[in-house]
């Protein structure tokens, strides 16, 4: 019999739709998550692609994501305030600081954040406070959720060339 993610779960199937959303999105985030498990620091800040993209990299930007995506639009704070770049390329630079530890921390809580800004929200509700204008809670999760699976993708890529050495 095939393994299928969480998701398939008849609890998850019979769930509302925005109940559906979430944990489309938490699996997505657990599997980022997940990407860096077992792995040394060296191994999760390396290059293996042209780009500065690395594992703890996607993990860094992934953090971003949910601090623009459920924070700046729910609430209308600022990147500035926030204490996260301006600009999304950004997101993907490691500092000195940067562990596994760390950046994981950061992600785990700002998920839990986002999760608790859109709990009493309706998927209709407009986020009003994203830089690109209003937009209603559904379009933002499904975003976030393109955004999230594309880097799953990538982490699952540098993954396995990094366990595979």
């Amino acid at each position: 019999m095939p393994s299928y993610p969480p998701t398939f779960a008849d609890q998850v199937i019979a769930q509302p739709l925005g109940a559906q959303f979430e944990a489309f999105l938490d699996e997505h985030r657990d599997a980022l998550d997940a990407c860096l498990d077992g792995l040394t620091e060296e191994q999760a800040r390396r290059s293996l692609v042209a780009s500065r993209t690395t594992l703890l990299g996607l993990v860094k930007h992934a953090t971003f994501v949910e601090r623009v995506w459920f924070d700046e639009a729910v609430t209308g704070r600022s990147r500035a305030e926030m204490g996260i770049p301006e600009r999304s390329e950004d997101s993907f630079l490691l500092n000195d600081d940067d562990t596994i530890a760390l950046v994981r921390q950061a992600h785990r809580e700002a998920c839990e954040a986002s999760r608790r800004a859109t709990a009493s929200l309706g998927l209709d509700d407009i986020l009003p406070g994203h830089r690109r204008g209003p937009l209603p809670l559904r379009w933002v999760y499904l975003h976030v959720l393109r955004e999230l699976a594309q880097h799953c993708g990538h982490a699952d890529i540098l993954r396995e060339q990094l366990v595979n050495e």
